[in-house]
């Protein structure tokens, strides 16, 4: 069984035993779960709990040994996961394009788990679809000049994504920055976070084309993995990929790492959102549940 299939079966798991149960905790006592783990000595393996422990790093820590401290024995709980059991039962098993009724779901979902409003559309623009395979990018030249070897502000972010190569041309807005001493924090997250989507696609871009790229450019977007919950906030920065592809977005380097969507096929399935940030306060990158 490919890992997918793995997740969506445990998924399914949770979501038969558990819903009523994840439903009430996480709603209110969101916080309670740490002390509820810490003062609990035996776990069910059949419970929320007992599953999140033994998928956990420090599940050696449950055992015989009592001499530790309440504080000394607070474990992580991994909220991704009870994210990826609500948004699997959702969607549908085949990738397609969601209904109104799915995409108004995940919608709430999203906006309830992160704090801030997610849509599948905003002022009347929405994308050909909000659920997709995702391929991988390359990076994109930040300002006239900018090489692979200008590009990396640490070795270690060059160790890991210079095998990725810079894309021939520009992304969809040109260059991040006029030259390299201009070139400002945000410029270098907008690229580093980017994907590009088939704005062309959208519906009604043909005939209000200036006002949709007014609105495409640097948009903020919410892209989770759907079987892991991994979440990371991303700018539109180019425009693509072909739909012959079959292919409906891409991902910078960095995105699909993070998504853990490289996997030698170089695609998987993402569900992507608006992100309603008029003052833009959400920071870009990868993003855990409130």
């Amino acid at each position: 069984m490919d890992s997918s299939g793995h997740y969506r079966k445990l998924a399914d798991k949770w979501i038969k035993r558990h819903r009523d149960f994840q439903e009430q905790l996480w709603a209110s006592h969101g916080d309670a779960i740490n002390d509820f783990i810490n003062s609990t000595k035996n776990f069910a393996i059949g419970s929320i709990s007992g599953l999140m422990l033994l998928s956990s790093p420090a599940a050696n820590l449950i055992g015989p040994v009592s001499a530790l401290t309440v504080e000394e024995q607070k474990l992580p709980v991994d909220k991704s996961a009870f994210l990826a059991s609500d948004v699997l039962s959702v969607l549908p098993k085949e990738v397609r394009p969601l209904t109104p009724e799915e995409e108004n779901s995940i919608s709430q979902i999203f906006t309830r788990d992160f704090g801030f409003k997610v849509a599948h559309e905003l002022s009347g623009i929405r994308l050909n679809r909000s659920y997709g395979y995702i391929g991988a990018e390359q990076h994109l030249a930040r300002y006239p000049g900018d090489t692979m070897t200008t590009h990396f502000e640490d070795s270690s972010d060059s160790s890991k994504f210079y095998s990725s190569g810079m894309a021939p041309g520009l992304g969809a807005w040109g260059y991040f920055a006029n030259s390299r001493s201009e070139l400002t924090q945000k410029d270098i997250d907008r690229e580093k976070y980017y994907i590009a989507v088939q704005t062309f696609l959208a519906p009604g871009f043909a005939e209000h084309t200036g006002k949709y790229i007014t609105f495409f450019k640097f948009r903020k977007m919410l892209v989770v993995n759907p079987h892991t919950g991994r979440a990371i906030v991303v700018v539109i920065g180019d425009a693509g990929p072909a739909e012959w592809t079959g292919k409906s977005l891409g991902g910078s380097p960095e995105v699909m790492k993070y998504l853990e969507r490289v996997d030698g096929s170089g695609r998987g399935p993402v569900l992507y959102f608006f992100i309603d940030d008029p003052e833009d306060k959400v920071p870009l990158g990868p993003i855990e549940i409130k």
